[in-house]
């Protein structure tokens, strides 16, 4: 495995809203992954969870501190590797990912992802897919994402924040005296 290749994958999500003005991804919520070695593609874990808020300084030994090791939101090291593979959360307007970590070796980054943006879900986008959420992830490949129950929140039709929003069945409901029904439906995810 090339060493320093970090590589993005986005989340996108998309849903049928009612009553409902934007579905929002609430950063810093932990995430809830499953992820595939990127040599093998049989080799996974499931279920990964993620706690954003928690960076992780590289453990190297030091006579291995000629590798440029990076900190990260996650790491593991698959069978028969030596090196560690790892994600972090890339926030927009991130300037210091670990592509931009300072290093005596170049980064080589396959996609910076600087043209995209993440943004929230919204009635107009009519079941379309919109970018949520952003990987930087070196070694291995997120290809399914599991919602837990706490990492969104929905502004009604009314104007009211609600937060925990379970998309975990793919569908969520409110009521709410002022505003009415509030209604998700047809939650789907997929990484890019």
């Amino acid at each position: 495995r090339k060493i320093d290749t970090m590589v993005l994958y986005v989340l996108h999500a998309k849903a049928d809203l009612e009553g409902v003005q934007s579905l929002s991804y609430k950063p810093g919520s932990d995430i809830c992954i499953s992820v595939r070695n990127t040599l093998t593609k049989d080799e996974k874990r499931e279920r990964i969870v993620i706690d954003p808020s928690e960076l992780h300084q590289a453990d190297v030994p030091d006579h291995e501190k000629h590798r440029a090791e990076h900190s990260s939101h996650f790491a593991l090291t698959w069978e028969g590797e030596q090196t560690r593979s790892t994600i972090r959360v890339i926030n927009d307007g991130d300037k210091d990912g670990p592509s931009s970590e300072k290093s005596g070796k170049a980064k080589k980054k396959a996609n910076n992802g600087d043209d995209v943006v993440t943004r929230d879900v919204l009635p107009q986008d009519d079941g379309e897919f919109v970018p949520i959420l952003k990987l930087e992830c070196d070694g291995l490949e997120p290809y399914a994402f599991h919602p837990l129950g706490k990492e969104f929140s929905v502004i009604n039709n009314g104007g009211a924040k609600v937060d925990n929003v379970d998309l975990s069945s793919g569908e969520w409901s409110d009521y709410d005296l002022a505003s009415g029904t509030s209604l998700i439906k047809n939650f789907e995810t997929k990484f890019e």
